[in-house]
């Protein structure tokens, strides 16, 4: 059995930023030569996670404009009128309630199984931020 971990660190640009990481967790994929077994992601984050969807320029900006209806960042929210870290951030805790912090992908025959429209995205809330971390561990027999 092999097992390894890895971070992937981010930076954002954007208040919802929605960045494709399935190039460099492929690659990590394919370096661990790993032929059965999955890729486990997790987002040590409160208002960054982890999703599969398609990508594609259009839907990208559907989702963009759904998320900030469904949780609008200037509404009157309990959670900014004393922020922790000084951040009105209570839209982006709430939009995580729709969300994961953590995907798993399975691997057989030396394949991450991702569907054909699927890519992986790391979906930061509350940007932008200088530092965002992704872990990546991936388990199974070479």
């Amino acid at each position: 059995m092999f097992i390894t971990h890895d971070q992937l660190i981010l930076q954002t640009q954007r208040p919802i930023d929605i960045i494709d990481v399935t190039a460099p967790i492929r690659t990590r994929f394919e370096n661990s030569r790993v032929l059965d077994g999955q890729v486990f992601l997790f987002s040590p984050h409160t208002t960054a996670f982890v999703c599969l969807n398609e990508k594609e320029a259009m839907l990208q900006q559907d989702m963009l404009d759904f998320l900030e209806r469904l949780a609008p960042p200037e509404t009157a929210y309990r959670h900014n009128q004393e922020p922790v870290d000084g951040r009105l951030n209570a839209h982006s805790h709430l939009l995580g309630l729709f969300m994961n912090a953590s995907e798993r992908i399975p691997v057989a025959g030396g394949r991450l199984l991702l569907g054909a429209w699927q890519s992986i995205f790391f979906v930061d809330l509350d940007g932008p931020r200088p530092e965002r971390t992704l872990h990546i561990q991936i388990i199974g027999a070479q």
